[in-house]
């Protein structure tokens, strides 16, 4: 075991959550990509062009970009290309604009080539100026005989977009034929630029995990089997469920989410412990609990990191409450429901908070409505759904038709309906992030924050005058290390929680 893991953490796959947060030397163990739509995924991370990896909160886009950057060099050192993969979860980015965002950036790029390069990286040393480094870049290309490919991860902040088209103009720059930059963003981000035409200057990829593509299942059988190696076995369940089923069914449940699904497996297996037999009634408790404690809550989480956004989570809730009461009442438990274009379009950001949070997932742009006029489809997450049908229990009736591949006919939202009464709030102009000025109690061992900090840490940390968020944010990592208790490790866990905190 690496010597810089906390003595208090557990190298357990139950608990890393976030791909940016497991060691190297776990990560295979860890991460499954067998699946066709990954494959596709990872061919286009790793292939010449720039590409935008798109995808909600906990899809996969770190661990797809991080098994892309683990095929190249310096991880395969007879690899035809380079790797650099870094994560974007820097709090001076999110404070910045304009020149100073630039420079902050390219000395990122900078320090990050030096650190995984090495010797070899020796007379790579621009100044942090967009110039030089696109310069420099190119020459070590040409001198170590290969292309490198910048992963940038965490480019998008979803409370923030102030900076992209800072990072859109960088990136656009960037790209050349000894140099393709990646870069993750998440569904709704629009603000490219006017010098970045989304449609010609990248390749968008879509992280897609659906029940209606043929291998779902087996992905994530794939996953729980790696996660959960001692636990979930072909006998862990009654008779009448098969663990593929299971495994399915969850995935469905979280639309196809992998930490939430991840999340959903640990419920599971709180909730059964170490006996056999894990029966629908199990099943149905987790889906439950999963509503109630993490999906309803995971709004209140994300409302202090939205900025001129926050006031648009209420709202959101609104509509999900209004989403799922309606379609959870249907006899046919239908789990998709159609919003006409202009609906779809008055309430943009806080359907983009939705799917952000996992309630719901865009599986179609446009589908024609009963009433007229067309609209996008989206699916719903099975586990509010079932909170709102009737009875809220899983039957296995509902079980056998959630897992097959028959959907009903959708719940259609147009334009006359309720749904067009919402009031939708005015955002907030230049507010800052919310997160900066919490507690850092909110940094504790929580549902949010499952390898959080303990209640030692936050007492030393707050015996050293670090009251809130912000301070923590503002401190060095010498700083840190100052404090009696708190080493290299304890360090590297704080930035892990406040990178999970600040960027969700």
């Amino acid at each position: 075991m690496n010597d810089i893991i906390d003595k208090d953490k557990e190298v357990d796959g139950t608990l890393i959550l976030a791909a940016e947060d497991c060691e190297p030397a776990y990560f295979d163990q860890l991460h499954t990509f067998s699946s066709r739509n990954d494959r596709r995924v990872l061919s286009a991370l790793v292939a010449h062009g720039p590409v935008l990896l798109k995808g909600g909160r906990g899809s996969g886009k770190s661990a797809l970009m991080i098994a892309a950057s683990r095929q190249l060099d310096p991880v395969v050192r007879d690899a035809s290309a380079i790797g650099i993969y870094m994560s974007l979860r820097h709090a001076p980015l999110l404070k910045s604009t304009g020149e100073a965002y630039g420079k902050i950036l390219c000395g990122i790029i900078i320090e990050r080539i030096k650190s995984l390069l090495g010797d070899r990286a020796k007379d790579f040393d621009p100044s942090a100026d967009l110039g030089a480094v696109q310069f420099s870049l190119s020459k070590l290309a040409e001198k170590l005989g290969k292309r490198i490919v910048l992963f940038f991860d965490d480019a998008a902040h979803l409370g923030r977009e102030a900076s992209l088209e800072e990072f859109f103009d960088i990136y656009r720059t960037l790209s050349s034929n000894s140099v393709s930059c990646k870069a993750s963003i998440y569904p709704g981000v629009t603000r490219f630029g006017v010098r970045f035409d989304v449609y010609n200057d990248a390749t968008v990829v879509d992280i897609f995990r659906s029940e209606e593509v043929s291998d779902f299942a087996d992905t994530f059988l794939e996953v729980m089997n790696s996660r959960y190696p001692n636990h979930f076995k072909d006998g862990s369940f009654t008779s009448s469920l098969q663990k593929r089923a299971v495994a399915s069914l969850l995935g469905q449940a979280v639309l196809g989410n992998m930490r939430s699904f991840v999340f959903a497996c640990n419920a599971l297996q709180l909730r059964s412990g170490e006996r056999q037999n894990i029966g629908l009634p199990d099943l149905n408790e987790t889906l439950l609990e999963l509503a109630s404690n993490y999906y309803w809550p995971l709004l209140d989480e994300i409302r202090p990191k939205l900025g001129m956004y926050e006031p648009m989570v209420e709202t959101a809730r609104i509509i999900a409450e209004m989403l799922f009461n309606e379609t959870g009442q249907k006899a046919n438990n239908p789990r998709d429901i159609i919003i006409h274009r202009d609906l779809d379009e008055k309430f943009a950001k806080p359907l983009q908070i939705l799917e952000y949070a996992g309630f719901i997932s865009k599986r179609e742009a446009s589908r024609a409505l009963k009433s007229g006029g067309r609209g996008a489809r989206y699916a719903l997450n099975l586990c509010n759904l079932l909170e709102q049908s009737s009875g809220s229990r899983l039957t296995r009736n509902l079980f056998d038709k959630w897992s097959s591949n028959i959907r009903d006919e959708a719940i259609q939202f147009s334009k006359g309906s309720k749904l067009s009464e919402i009031t939708l709030p005015t955002p907030l102009n230049d507010a800052n992030l919310a997160i900066f000025d919490e507690d850092i109690t909110s940094l504790s061992k929580s549902n949010a924050y499952p390898y959080g900090l303990s209640s030692q840490k936050i007492n030393l940390l707050k015996s050293s005058d670090y009251k809130t968020v912000g301070d923590l944010v503002e401190a060095s990592d010498d700083d840190l290390q100052q404090i009696r208790g708190i080493g290299f490790a304890t360090v590297l866990r704080i930035r892990n929680v406040l990178g999970q905190a600040i960027w969700m």
